[in-house]
């Protein structure tokens, strides 16, 4: 469409030791957590949530989602 302006979003997915699972939460799309054993799966659900929480939120289509992956231990004293 002319004159539609898309946005880029960022997705943080983290992996939780203590769970075993993969996790993925934004700041920029609202509502979005989610979480699977396996990192492809979680992309997958991501893929598919993201436009869908968009509409819900009214924010713009996305042209891009970025995605952040870490790995984090926690570590007990």
């Amino acid at each position: 469409m002319i004159g539609e302006i898309f946005m880029q979003y960022s997705v943080d997915f983290i992996w939780d030791d203590e769970a075993s699972v993969w996790v993925a939460t934004s700041n920029d799309v609202i509502g979005l957590v989610l979480e699977s054993e396996q990192l492809e799966d979680l992309m997958q659900k991501v893929k598919n949530a993201v436009p869908e929480l968009l509409e819900l939120n009214n924010q713009r289509p996305a042209s891009t989602v970025k995605c952040n992956i870490q790995e984090r231990q926690l570590v007990y004293a």
